[in-house]
């Protein structure tokens, strides 16, 4: 599998050098947000990576680097709702505890939001988004309906929010590129939560040599799926060039 996926992306490979950079931006509620910019190249399309609850952008310090040799820059964000994960603190709750902004996952939206204004800017190119757990959800929402967003990315999607707003009576319609992953035990009520979309739009994917790892994780190093689910998100960024 490692020998697959490595072929996989040397046919996709064009840049190898990567500067990181701490960002802040605001907002639309005057929240200070703090992300992780991955810059391999000025001129390449902007992935942004939101974490899942309890986390920080530091979900994403493996896989940023490696995403980054496919020909994107990344943006990794503390969304307001999280704490920390890599031994790396979530400022942007910090900051909101420290000024009374709302933290519920919900409103991450406002967030993610944010972000995508930020990386328009940086490149005017069409965007993907890059949601783990809660915040997949969330992508898939903001994704839908803003025109900046080409595709989206979807690890361990789920229905958060309570009487807030529930995905399945939401997600009728989606016409952009996504991929979906899930662990075995997940599946079945992710695939029920998204049977009003259609389904050709839909990438799915759930491992099958483990029962998996919820959210971004399953990407790690640590995780027993990482190369099966290295090669299926490998080959998805293949189809959409």
């Amino acid at each position: 599998m490692k020998a697959i996926i490595s072929i996989v992306i040397s046919g996709l490979l064009l840049t190898t050098q990567t500067e990181k950079h701490k960002v802040t931006f605001t907002s639309s509620d005057g929240l200070r947000i703090t992300a992780d910019l991955y810059i391999a190249d000025k001129d390449f399309p902007y992935i942004l990576l939101f974490h899942q609850e309890g986390s920080s952008r530091g979900e994403y310090t493996e896989i940023a680097e490696k995403l980054t040799k496919m020909n994107y820059n990344c943006l990794a964000v503390d969304l307001r709702s999280g704490e920390n994960s890599n031994y790396i603190n979530n400022e942007t709750a910090l900051y909101a505890a420290e000024n009374g902004i709302s933290d519920h996952m919900i409103d991450a939206r406002l967030d993610i939001k944010a972000a995508i204004d930020y990386a328009w800017n940086q490149s005017y190119k069409p965007i993907i988004l890059f949601g783990s757990s809660y915040s997949a959800s969330l992508c898939m929402l903001e994704g839908r309906t803003d025109n900046r967003v080409r595709s989206v990315i979807a690890y361990s999607p789920g229905e958060f929010f309570g009487d807030d707003l529930r995905m399945q009576n939401e997600m009728t319609s989606f016409d952009k590129p996504l991929f979906v992953a899930t662990t075995r035990r997940e599946n079945p009520y992710v695939t029920e939560m998204l049977s009003k979309i259609d389904q050709k739009n839909i990438t799915w994917f759930q491992p099958s040599d483990s029962p998996g790892t919820h959210g971004a994780k399953a990407l790690w190093e640590s995780s027993e799926s990482k190369d099966e689910c290295w090669l299926a998100l490998i080959l998805f960024f293949n189809s959409l060039r």
